[in-house]
């Protein structure tokens, strides 16, 4: 009874973790949990495709460690700038208001600096390049939330 079982082991396939194939494609994601740094913008590429850019602050938590005469710097402020393509979502992000505390979800790709171009311009520089995947508001600002 077991022999078949057994044989299937031995003889059958094996998949080892690190022999294992790997997906078709690769990934790298990013989560933010921030509030909005201004009203989402529609904006258009050259081909006239639109698209809506916003821009998400974070603030980076637990702050560094105390100097050594015991002073403690603040903490400081990311500002990550984000991009839609996503007609179904960019109603809903036209929606959202400055200072809305949102969780987002975005595919995070790093651009190299073009070797011809000056290193004092965005082109000759390194650049992150978050396209948005998902976002959920967890909180709305004040101003909105004065009729509850």
């Amino acid at each position: 009874m077991f022999s078949a079982a057994r044989f299937a082991l031995t003889n059958g396939q094996r998949r080892a973790f690190s022999t294992s194939s790997s997906r078709s494609y690769d990934v790298a994601k990013l989560t933010l949990v921030g509030r909005l740094g201004k009203d989402p913008e529609v904006r258009t590429t050259k081909s006239d495709r639109e698209y809506v850019a916003y821009t998400v602050a974070t603030t980076n938590y637990p702050p560094p460690p105390p100097n050594p005469d015991g002073t403690r710097q603040e903490a400081g402020t990311s500002w990550h700038h984000l991009i839609s393509f996503n007609p179904a979502q960019n109603n809903y992000l036209k929606s959202l208001t400055k200072g809305t505390q949102v969780y987002v979800e975005a595919n995070f790709e790093l651009r190299e600096p073009d070797p011809n171009a000056d290193s004092s311009t965005s082109a000759g520089q390194r650049q992150i390049f978050l396209r948005h995947e998902t976002i959920r508001v967890l909180r709305t600002p004040h101003s909105q939330n004065t009729s509850e």
